[in-house]
């Protein structure tokens, strides 16, 4: 019997299941969960402030808020139906690892950007017609420095994904992991925020983009994260998660001699 392939196309049918379309509905929704309460704080500071951008420390600590507790919603509400995937970068990297089909990641990304300007154009129509705000690399700042950037910020927002989410070595600790996940992206706003939004998600960055028509700089959040996720997926597959089991699991062997 031939062992089971790591990476599969899926089925032309698996397009139409019901699980599929299910975990579909989920990526969805959730992705509009988390959208609707990052983009929407944007638009209240904006309320609040009268100014196009707000800045400060207090705004960036409002807006990583949103987005923490927005995701955990999100990855929370969605985790038991699709694997809380709630961005494509993390679709990516599943899919780098083979843990998901080309099929399924596919209906994925399309659900979470529909999700994202679904979730825009409703903040748009509810708020009198307030402009987006979007992502943008700050003022003095390169595009290759944002890029990378959102490298090493995606990169360890896939890691924890795979750590607490994937792993089937997690155990009870996937009972933490949109907590987990919020956290990491809660805390990499704070860090890349006033310097180029802090995305890690190309779909929070495509509804803004395409309702609000703000596409400066937004290649940036494409293959930034992709290339972050993409990474860590690589990483966590092939190296974190072993293929044998090890023969000593809890710490190091203490020497023999001294």
């Amino acid at each position: 019997m031939a062992p089971p392939r790591r990476y599969e196309f899926g089925r032309p049918e698996e397009a139409t299941h019901p699980d599929s379309m299910r975990a579909t509905l989920a990526e969805f929704v959730s992705t509009f969960i988390f959208v609707f309460a990052g983009e929407g704080c944007q638009l209240a500071l904006r309320k609040l402030y009268g100014v196009e951008t707000p800045t400060g420390a207090s705004s960036l600590i409002m807006i990583a808020l949103a987005h923490a507790f927005g995701l955990f919603a999100a990855v929370a509400a969605s985790l038991n139906v699709s694997g809380g995937h709630v961005n494509p970068a993390v679709t990516f990297g599943a899919l780098v690892g083979g843990r998901i089909s080309i099929v399924r990641a596919v209906l994925y990304v399309i659900a979470q950007l529909l999700g994202s300007v679904v979730a825009t154009l409703l903040l748009k129509l509810s708020t009198h017609g307030m402009r987006p705000v979007g992502l943008g690399v700050a003022y003095g700042e390169g595009n290759l420095n944002a890029l990378l950037l959102e490298i090493v910020m995606t990169f360890s927002l896939v890691y924890t994904v795979y750590a607490t989410a994937i792993d089937p070595k997690r155990g009870s600790l996937g009972t933490i992991a949109p907590l987990a996940i919020a956290f990491i992206v809660g805390a990499n706003i704070l860090v890349g925020g006033p310097f180029d939004g802090a995305s890690m998600n190309p779909a929070r960055a495509f509804g803004p983009a395409l309702i609000g028509n703000r596409w400066r700089h937004h290649w940036v959040y494409w293959l930034g994260p992709l290339i972050g996720g993409g990474i860590a997926g690589i990483i966590y597959e092939f190296v974190v998660i072993p293929t044998h089991e090890p023969p000593h699991t809890h710490q190091p062997l203490a020497p023999e001699d001294y």
